[in-house]
Parts: C-alpha cells; structure tokens; sequence
C-alpha cells in the first residue's frame, strides 16, 4: 500500500478520535499504547504496548511511521529530537512541543512575542510567592507592552500556583490564599510558577490547525465552561463576543502558532475580562476538548484537520455547520451502564450525537461526549445538557 503510516504516541480518546478522522482516507494508524485496554488501543488495528519515556521503545515503535504525532504532551523533549536525528517527522516538533511540555517555556516566549498573559514568574519557595503577591499589590512586575494592559493592578493574594510540568484538567494548580498555603505545590521538587488570579467573566477557546508549509485555518473561537477544573461545556461559538475580540483572539492563536512552529493542532485556552481584554492562559498541541465540537459541527473537524496538517495535505474548511453547536463532557457517576441510557436519548433527540471513548465508568472521569446542534442556542444547549446528565444518570426523565 502507497498509504502513509501515523504514528501516534498515547491511547486516550484524543487518538481513538483522530484514527477515526482517518479512516475515511484510507491513513494507516500505528499505535504505542500504556496498556491494550487503553481507548485508542480498542480500535487501532497496529498498537505497541510500550513506555513512551523509554527511548529505545520509541525509537522501535517509529520504525515503519511515516511520522509521530501524540494524543499527549508528556514525551520527553530530548527524545524527540533524537527520533528527528534518526530522521522520523515528529509533529508538533520538540521545538514547539515544549512550550505546551513547560509553563514555564510557555510564559516566556509568550512575554517575548507580546502575547498578552496574565502576570507571573518562576518561584523558588513561600516567601517567594508572598513576596510575589506583595509585587501584584504594589502594581509591579508589569505585563509586557503589547500585552494584557501594563499598569493594571492586582490584589496580591490568592495567586494561581502551578507546577511547569505534567498539569491537567485542574491537577497540578492551586489557588492559595496566604504564604502557609503555598507549602504543597512544591513538595513535588519541580519549578513552580506563580501567576495572578485573573477576575474574568468567561473563559474562551481558540483552535487553529497549521501545516508544515504554512497553510492554516482557524476554528470559531468557543466559550469553555468548567466545573472542579474539569470541562463541562463547551458553546461554538462563543455566544454574545464581540466580533472585534473574536477576530483578535483568532489572530492571536495563528501568531502564536507561527512563532512557535507548531504543526497540528493548537488550542489556545484565554481569559476573557470584564473590560474586554483576553489573556493566554494555557496552550494545547493536539486535539483538544474544546474542539470536540467539530466533529458533528464543522464540516472538517479538528481530528481530520490534524491527521491531514501531520501528513502536510491541504487543510479542510473549518467553517461550522450550524449556528450553533454545544458539546457536554460525559461524565462517570454512580450509573455504570450507560448503554441502557440510549434508548431514552436517541428517541428524545435523533439528531443527537453521542461520542463514547470505552472507558470503564470511575466517578468523575471523562468516559464521553455528546453533541448537539441548530439554530436556537437555549433548545441545543438544553438538549446536549439533558442527554450528558441522562448517560451519567444524573436525572432518570
């Protein structure tokens, strides 16, 4: 066969999904997986059960890939950059995968590029972050020019703690309200970095795809909703932004994603404020939550864009379906047998689209998705809602 092969490096539902968008276009999946039950490992014809921090399991796992991609930012940087030495495409490169590997990479290049962040920087112990905090009262460590508005003062306490790497879905963050507080983010022996806590209004997200060659396309920028640090919902596109703002945030996430030589995709996760700013808050090198929205609302979604962005094709429209589309997170509850909620669901909404990832149901964990879309946004963000609570058995009518 002429077809290339994917590698693709993690077994989450991210790569379950981004197989999916392959198969229509006949792309062969090679998968290095934790163990066989992983979600992608279910579906993947070809899977390697492997440890990605091993270089010689990723060095023979690439063997017979026409290019590495990940469902995951945890591979070790210098490891990739010895598969490019061994000649293997890896996209993202390790060159821009760092910055979604590092907060505290991220922070600094965007400082460098003018990206507007909130304020922040690496600190050493407690009395550094009280002395942190002492600097947000007086108004100092300013945000670069071009930013977030310098000259913009903060209270001190509570600040936003966060370990620079392995973070996710709320782990790895702390919001601490005095020095004492601050003890615990360090016992992990890892560089911290502190950031103020921003008093936003919502927080938004901005998908784009990039290619090898340069093409790149823009997703409309969503509103993300969260619930414990977890994604809830996520509304596309974000109801009542202002146009000017939506262009801006768009923007923003092509130059970053220039600068940065990112191939694939990137979701870039903002803060928007209550004067009409938004700021960077998290960077993502692969498909994203935020974007799951695309597979039943854009005529090309994010998982297919990537797959062709990875394998340098041209991209595909990313324009929405519908006027609307809401995606809710399923949930794991004290309700086991999802499958039994079907009936209900499909009968109430055959237009809706539900999404599982095979994963056996643990309180709290992400097990799915479901997908709604129209022109009214009350009835579709009412009908995605009932049928995540009706699978996780939240409500039974």
């Amino acid at each position: 066969m002429t077809f290339p092969v994917v590698g693709m490096v993690g077994g989450g539902q991210l790569a379950r999904m981004t197989h999916e968008a392959g198969i229509p276009l006949g792309i062969r999946f090679k998968l290095l997986s934790d163990t066989p039950q992983d979600s992608a490992a279910q579906v993947v014809n070809e899977v390697v059960v492997g440890d990605y921090r091993d270089l010689e399991t990723l060095r023979a796992f690439a063997r017979g890939c026409d290019v590495i991609t990940f469902d995951h930012e945890h591979v070790p940087t210098e490891h990739l950059r010895a598969l490019e030495a061994d000649g293997i495409p890896v996209r993202p490169g390790p060159g821009a995968l760092v910055h979604a590997q590092d907060k505290g990479v991220m922070r600094a290049k965007l400082a460098e590029i003018g990206a507007p962040c909130p304020r922040h920087r690496i600190v050493a112990d407690p009395a550094d972050v009280a002395a942190f905090a002492a600097e947000l009262e007086r108004g100092g460590h300013e945000v670069p020019s071009g930013g977030a508005g310098g000259g913009r003062r903060a209270d001190g306490f509570p600040v936003v703690l966060k370990t620079v790497r392995g973070g996710y879905d709320g782990k790895g963050v702390w919001v601490v309200r005095s020095e004492a507080e601050a003890a615990e983010p360090f016992r992990a022996g890892v560089p911290v970095l502190a950031e103020e806590k921003v008093d936003f209004v919502r927080e938004l997200a901005a998908n784009i795809v990039r290619s090898p060659h340069g093409q790149a396309v823009a997703y409309p920028v969503v509103e993300s909703i969260q619930v414990d640090g977890v994604c809830d919902t996520v509304i596309a596109p974000a109801p009542e932004l202002d146009e000017r703002l939506a262009g801006e945030a768009q923007q923003l996430a092509l130059r970053i994603a220039s600068e940065l030589g990112v191939v694939g995709h990137l979701a870039v996760e903002l803060f928007e404020t209550a004067d009409g700013r938004i700021l960077v808050n998290e960077l993502a090198m692969r498909p994203h939550n935020s974007g799951h929205w695309t597979q039943d609302g854009a005529i090309t979604s994010q998982f297919a864009n990537h797959v062709r962005a990875v394998l340098d094709l041209p991209l595909g429209d990313p324009r929405p379906r519908a006027p609307w589309t809401v995606m809710c997170n399923v949930l794991g509850g004290d309700y086991p047998d999802m499958y039994q909620g079907y009936l209900h669901c499909m009968a109430r909404d055959p237009q809706l689209k539900i999404h599982m990832y095979g994963k056996d149901v643990k309180p709290g964990r992400k097990v799915g998705h479901v997908n709604t879309y129209g022109d009214d946004l009350a009835d579709v963000r009412e009908r995605a809602r009932h049928a995540a609570d009706y699978l996780r058995g939240t409500i039974t009518e």
